[in-house]
């Protein structure tokens, strides 16, 4: 009896977890670019460029890719299959509001399935430079949704958009 008292509560301590754990997730972080609007979008939109700047391709320099599609049109697609530290999965154009906004699918396959919004915004920033802003979001699914109680995705891949950020600054800077 005691027994089925302890996986009860066991079973309500799980309940209750997956009732308070975040059910959505939305990280962002900007920059300002040294450089007109419609050069900065027009280099953000190629799913191609982001090889030179993206955080992932330090963490896997071999990762294998492939793209799908006319680079920067809605419809193109970059995938990719590499390390732990990457995993394996593609991104897609889904929608382009010209010299303002890329918006994009994540699918990720590896370590595990999930998909995410993601998105490019650029905007007039004062002197002629531009403003970046990179972000993503998604759904929570159960289970996964209890694991976020102890993790932060703010903090974990907005650490990586920070990174990603300041070297695509470098890049278009120089």
């Amino acid at each position: 009896m005691i027994v089925l008292y302890i996986l009860l509560g066991i079973v309500a301590l799980f309940l209750i977890l997956a009732m308070i754990a975040p059910k959505t997730y939305d990280v962002s972080r900007s920059i300002v670019i040294d450089r007109p609007r419609a050069e900065v979008f027009r280099y953000l939109r190629s799913l191609k460029n982001q090889s030179d700047w993206s955080p992932w391709e330090k963490k896997d320099p071999n990762m294998h890719k492939e793209f799908r599609g006319t680079d920067g049109e809605v419809g193109s697609v970059s995938y990719w299959n590499g390390n732990k530290d990457v995993g394996e999965g593609e991104q897609e154009i889904t929608k382009i509001v010209e010299g303002e906004r890329v918006e994009g699918e994540l699918r990720f396959m590896k370590p595990w399935k999930s998909e995410s919004d993601c998105y490019f915004t650029t905007e007039d920033a004062d002197g002629g430079k531009t403003k970046v802003v990179w972000g993503f979001s998604g759904k929570n699914k159960f289970p996964f949704s209890i694991m976020f109680l102890f993790f932060s995705m703010d903090k974990t891949v907005g650490k990586d958009f920070e990174e990603g950020l300041a070297d695509l600054k470098k890049k278009l800077e120089n």
